[in-house]
């Protein structure tokens, strides 16, 4: 399986922004890793990532990340089948029980990393009403991380988009802080995390998500922002990254993820 050129630019990005800590990218499909060798076949599977030795590539074992946590009865009772949205459920309850046990930032693969994030514990508004799910941080067995886990049990609605995603990440935050209101791009305290402006990862709205694919006269500095959400639900692989077209997503790559990008451009080039 190729991994989309996006997912290798999330992952790489995010290798470069933090060369001193571990980038661990969890996929199905994946052997079980236990020595040197299982490793070294990992990485090989993505040449355009081996040179960053801070990345870590494990299989996703859903019964093991769930261990311990209120997931595991969840999960043994659903029944898949039924389920419309189980890829981005599972995916929701993955990065609370992962982020529960481990702690650390965890980000979407359609997040471009553009600069640290100076914080551990965080949360990152969307808009003036919802908090999302795609990147925050929390310490090893946050009190959130388990108000997070548990809201999504008691409240699980699989056929309602984002009811386990976004729209719990808000409810969680509106139960504990009420409704926050920035008044700059400062971030706000909520529940003893900080709560970060919209423009720290989405300062192109959802609904606009197609300018990451448009020429701009003037290219936007992102100034404000830790990282970029490229909205990937939105574009359901509508449009692409491409060399030569001096899109923003095509200037982004080339600064924030470039071996992706040249090894985009060798097959382009091998192709004509």
């Amino acid at each position: 399986m190729v991994e989309p050129s996006l997912v290798l630019c999330s992952i790489e990005s995010a290798a470069r922004v933090y060369p001193d800590r571990p980038v661990v990218f969890f996929m199905k499909g994946l052997d079980d890793i236990v020595n040197e060798d299982d490793e070294k076949k990992a990485r090989e599977r993505f040449p355009t990532l081996s040179s960053y030795k801070n990345i870590y590539f494990f299989p996703l074992r859903l019964k093991t990340v769930f261990a311990d946590t209120p997931f595991l009865s969840w999960y043994e009772k659903i029944d898949q089948a039924l389920e419309i949205y189980w890829t981005h459920n599972k995916a929701d309850a993955c990065r609370l029980a992962l982020i529960w046990k481990y702690g650390g930032i965890y980000m979407d693969t359609d997040v471009i990393s553009i600069r640290p994030i100076p914080e551990d514990n965080f949360l990152a508004a969307e808009d003036a009403k919802y908090t999302n799910n795609a990147a925050f941080g929390l310490s090893p067995y946050h009190t959130l991380s388990w108000a997070f886990m548990e809201n999504f049990v008691q409240n699980y609605r699989g056929n309602v988009w984002a009811h386990q995603g976004p729209r719990l990440f808000t409810r969680v935050v509106n139960k504990y802080c009420g409704v926050l209101k920035f008044t700059s791009v400062d971030h706000l305290k909520c529940a003893n995390v900080s709560y970060f402006h919209p423009q720290r990862f989405y300062p192109i709205q959802y609904a606009s998500w197609g300018k990451y694919f448009e020429v701009w006269k003037d290219l936007p500095t992102f100034n404000n922002s830790y990282g970029l959400h490229l909205w990937n639900y939105m574009n359901k692989g509508r449009k692409f990254m491409t060399v030569d077209s001096n899109t923003l997503v095509e200037h982004l790559y080339q600064q924030y993820c470039p071996s992706t990008y040249s090894s985009i451009l060798k097959t382009v080039t091998s192709h004509h």
